[in-house]
């Protein structure tokens, strides 16, 4: 199952089936940590200074001090991705708070650890990304940013994985969170564009979303291609009656939604997601040189 999942442990690299952390790492215990998920094509990052940086902004807002700098992380990805017989991929960067004895009190971890996943991940199928995949809206609603900034991306995804249990049992693919006003938020692991009339719309990090690359990605290619795109306040109604609907994400790169709740979309793939999707897979191909 991990045949060619390589990892990056505090300096040293092992095959998956080798990797091992102390049963004793806040990360493990209660979810302690940050992390950041990257592509890798043609054995390169993709846009891996974006992600480098939200990842100290999620350690810096948790007071977790990455024990290596910016350059040192791109050195140790570069390291991987080079050991990895992949020469496409996801790769986890991930920044527990490190060995400390039993109980959530932080001070007792003395030294963070960086752990560094290098393996492969599809998100839906081909067929699915063909023709669209269905979508419920969750009753599990998303975290207030008083209680936890959607913003953090820490190894806490209790939330996500409850909505996504909800799809489960729905027999569809995917659950879309709305936050405690009633407005969408985003998908489980994913953020959420729509088109209304011709302007493509997606909700403000404010209401519950991942600042997500992928998402800053599409709005800035949006612009470029004569787009109207904007941050908009939605709720459930704006979806029912939404022209196009699809998702954004470092794993999920951009997957159209067919239906949610049962409403089916006018269009699906839609004209702008076609667009969107072609000069995604451009961009990729001018920076990892595919």
């Amino acid at each position: 199952m991990f045949d060619q999942a390589r990892c990056w442990i505090d300096g040293s690299i092992m095959p998956a089936s080798e990797a091992k952390i102390s049963v004793f790492d806040h990360g493990f215990l209660y979810g302690d940590g940050v992390f950041e998920g990257v592509r890798f094509y043609n054995g390169k990052a993709f846009r891996l200074p974006l992600h480098l940086k939200r990842l100290q902004r999620s350690a810096q807002a948790l007071q977790l001090a990455i024990p290596l700098s910016a350059d040192e992380l791109a050195q140790a990805v570069a390291e991987l991705i080079a050991a990895s017989p992949l020469s496409d991929g996801y790769l986890r960067i991930i920044v527990t708070r490190g060995v400390g004895v039993l109980g959530i009190n932080p001070t007792t971890c003395q030294q963070p650890s960086v752990i560094i996943i290098a393996d492969q991940l599809q998100m839906v199928s081909d067929a699915q990304r063909a023709q669209g995949v269905r979508a419920i809206i969750a009753s599990t609603r998303r975290l207030t940013p008083d209680r936890l900034d959607s913003r953090i991306k820490s190894l806490n995804y209790l939330n996500a994985i409850l909505a996504r249990m909800e799809a489960n049992y729905a027999g569809v693919e995917e659950a879309i969170l709305l936050n405690d006003r009633g407005c969408v938020a985003e998908g489980t692991a994913d953020n959420l564009f729509i088109v209304s009339d011709g302007v493509l719309l997606t909700p403000p990090a404010t209401e519950g979303a991942l600042a997500g690359i992928t998402r800053q990605n599409v709005l800035e290619l949006a612009v470029a291609n004569g787009i109207p795109a904007r941050e908009a306040i939605l709720t459930p109604y704006d979806l029912y009656n939404a022209d196009e609907c699809f998702l954004t994400g470092t794993g999920a790169k951009l997957i159209p939604v067919r239906e949610i709740d049962g409403r089916k979309m006018a269009e699906c793939p839609g004209t702008y997601y076609q667009q969107l999707t072609q000069a995604f897979s451009t961009l990729i191909q001018q920076e990892t040189g595919g």
